[in-house]
């Protein structure tokens, strides 16, 4: 069996490589003899002939990993995707849209549309993503939450790791991309310090920076803070560090969402739609601080993290509990799938 795996695949982003590395390996628990060849989310929008034999000539087409539902990739086209002959399957995905950025087009969205129409299964990561395709036309029916396959990516061990401190905080920020950083930076940055210079002070914590895009360095930097640590792991070790620690404050989505997957506590500082619906599909909307929002009555960071901080324990048991139903999910639609194949 040949499975075409069309998807972004920006390997300077580590979240982005994490839902594929995710994908792949889900996909392997069912069907383990596989063969998996990828193709960048390009082909969507201009597939050459030679695209197209080699796509055609596959047993199962899955879409899924990064910003499938992303202004920057649309709009699909739409006599490309007639031409696509396997059964296709939509696994996984959810709509961006960060703020201040604009709506998709109608013709972006039409492109969306049709694609999931002409799928025969679709998964979504979110309520938010199936309440958007719904609005825009595709059946209700037809759409399965599962929530972020990146949850589920499997960790790698770190050999000798030891972690000296009692206390260590994870912390992470978006500067890969985001436009608008720039409006929010000062309060980012200050409540970002406040919060680490309480833990660094009060419990001699020591403090990680946990790397998900190479141009995070930049902002690092303004946020003049001594003795960092900066962790620039593969995905799959990354999560096993994120595993070690005992609070992550994160920004760029993939933060948090392999800190759950992790089962560690974290607070979600939120740019995009993405963040506010993850806090929402794993049933602790608490954990999330609007960028916007940030420093403005009841969203005082260090507040939230401290009150997060003294609940560890319960986090990580809410944090196991959901990941096995959410788990159930995924395990649903997979099934789903191979029943298609046969």
């Amino acid at each position: 069996m040949i499975i075409a795996h069309i998807h972004v695949w920006d390997k300077k982003n580590k979240g982005d490589v994490a839902i594929v590395l995710a994908v792949q390996e889900l996909l392997k628990t069912r069907f383990p003899t596989a063969k998996i060849v990828d193709f960048p989310i390009t082909v969507l929008k201009a597939a050459t002939a030679y695209d197209l034999i080699k796509i055609n000539k596959c047993d199962l087409i899955v879409i899924g990993g990064g910003g499938i539902y992303y202004h920057y990739f649309m709009p699909y086209d739409i006599n490309t995707i007639k031409k696509i002959k396997p059964l296709m399957v939509i696994f996984g995905v959810g709509y961006i849209r960060e703020i201040g950025a604009r709506p998709l087009t109608k013709l972006e969205s039409k492109s969306i549309v049709f694609l999931n129409n002409f799928a025969k299964l679709i998964s979504v990561r979110d309520y938010y993503t199936k309440k958007f395709l719904i609005k825009n036309g595709v059946p209700a029916k037809k759409i399965n939450i599962i929530g972020d396959p990146a949850i589920f990516l499997k960790e790698e061990k770190i050999k000798n790791l030891k972690l000296k401190n009692i206390i260590n905080i994870g912390f992470n920020l978006n500067y890969s991309g985001w436009l608008k950083f720039g409006r929010y930076e000062k309060v980012i940055l200050k409540s970002y310090k406040e919060t680490l210079n309480y833990f660094k002070t009060k419990y001699n914590a020591d403090i990680y920076y946990l790397l998900h895009h190479p141009d995070e360095k930049t902002i690092l930097k303004k946020l003049k803070f001594k003795n960092i640590k900066i962790i620039d792991l593969t995905p799959k070790q990354q999560k096993y560090f994120y595993s070690q620690l005992d609070l992550i404050i994160g920004m760029m989505l993939h933060s948090v969402v392999l800190a759950f997957g992790s089962g560690t506590p974290e607070i979600n500082i939120g740019y995009d739609l993405r963040n506010k619906n993850f806090a929402k599909f794993i049933n602790c909307p608490e954990l999330l601080i609007s960028a916007d929002k940030l420093g403005a009555k009841n969203n005082n960071l260090l507040d939230r993290a401290q009150a997060v901080f003294k609940k560890e324990k319960l986090y990580r048991q809410k944090f196991i509990a959901r990941k096995k139903s959410i788990w159930l999910q995924h395990d649903n639609f997979l099934k789903q799938i191979e029943l298609f194949i046969k």
